[in-house]
C-alpha cells in the first residue's frame, strides 16, 4: 500500500508497505502519527483511496491519500527511511534512540499498576479476538487493554508494525489519545519501532509473547516504559519499570 500526503497543491509519497488489506485509513493515520507528521485528529482533513482515472483500477485501493490541514507544517526528512517498509524490523542503532529524544518525546510518568494475574490473562484474550488469524494462521496482532485486562481494540496485519499502526491510528481517529492508562500487547517480538510507536502514543506498558530486541529494551528503559516479554502461560519477563507490575 502506498501512503500519499496531500497538503495544498503538494503531493508526496511517504511510504510503501506490504500490508493485509483492512483498516487502511487507520494504518496510514497511525504511521503518520508515529512519525510525528500529525499530532491530532484535527491535523487530518480527509483520508481516501486514490480515485485518479490514470491509476489502474486494481491499484486504486492500494493507494491511500491523506489530506492535511492547510496550515500544518511537516518535515519529510524523518520519513526517508520508510519509503519502502516491510513486515520485518526496521532501523536500529544508537542514532534511532537519540532521534526520539531530539523529537522531544517525554519520559512516561508513573502508573498504572497492573496485577500479575491480569498480565497472565492477556495472551488468551488476544488469541480469542484474532479472527483473521483463526482463518489464515499467519497474521500478527496488536491489542489495546485497560489496566484491568479488558480488551478495548485489536487490529491484525501480516506485519507487527502495521498492526500497531492500525491500532494507534484507530485511537487517533477516535480521539482516544494519549493511551496513558492502557496496555498494548503484540504477538511475536517487540522491536524498536513498536516501542517507538507506543511511546509516541504514551503507552506505559507494552507486552509481547516473544522476545524484545535489545534496542526495544533500551527505549523502554530510557523512557520509563514497562516492557514485558516471553508472556506465555503463567510466566513472563519484565525488562524495565518493574514498579508497574504488582505481584
Amino acid at each position: 500500500m502506498e501512503i500519499r500526503l496531500i497538503s495544498g497543491d503538494a503531493k508526496h509519497t511517504v511510504a510503501v508497505t506490504m500490508r493485509t488489506p483492512g483498516a487502511d485509513f487507520e494504518l496510514a493515520a497511525g504511521f503518520l502519527y508515529g512519525e510525528g507528521i500529525v499530532s491530532s485528529p484535527e491535523d487530518v482533513k480527509k483520508i481516501s483511496y486514490c480515485i485518479d482515472p490514470d491509476v489502474d483500477a486494481e491499484q486504486q485501493y492500494n493507494i491511500v491519500n491523506v489530506e492535511l490541514r492547510d496550515e500544518l507544517s511537516y518535515d519529510l526528512r524523518s520519513l526517508e527511511r520508510h519509503f519502502y517498509t516491510t513486515s520485518a524490523c526496521g532501523v536500529c542503532g544508537k542514532e534511532s534512540l537519540e532521534q526520539l529524544e531530539l523529537r522531544g518525546c517525554p519520559v512516561i510518568p508513573p502508573g498504572p499498576v497492573i496485577a500479575t494475574e491480569t498480565i497472565y490473562s492477556l495472551p488468551e484474550k488476544l488469541r480469542e479476538a484474532q479472527g483473521l488469524f483463526e482463518v489464515t494462521g499467519g497474521l500478527h496482532a496488536a491489542a489495546l487493554f485497560d489496566a484491568e485486562g479488558s480488551l478495548i481494540a485489536l487490529r491484525e496485519d501480516v506485519g507487527r508494525h502495521n498492526a500497531t499502526d492500525k491500532l494507534v491510528g484507530w485511537a487517533l481517529l477516535e480521539g482516544r489519545l494519549p493511551l496513558s492508562a492502557q496496555i498494548v500487547m503484540v504477538s511475536g517480538r517487540s522491536s524498536f519501532e513498536i516501542l517507538q510507536k507506543c511511546l509516541v502514543a504514551r503507552v506505559p506498558v507494552v507486552c509481547a509473547i516473544s522476545a524484545p530486541s535489545s534496542l526495544a529494551v533500551d527505549v523502554a528503559r530510557r523512557f520509563n516504559m514497562t516492557l514485558v516479554g516471553f508472556l506465555r502461560g503463567n510466566r513472563f519477563n519484565v525488562y524495565s519499570a518493574t514498579e508497574r507490575v504488582c505481584t
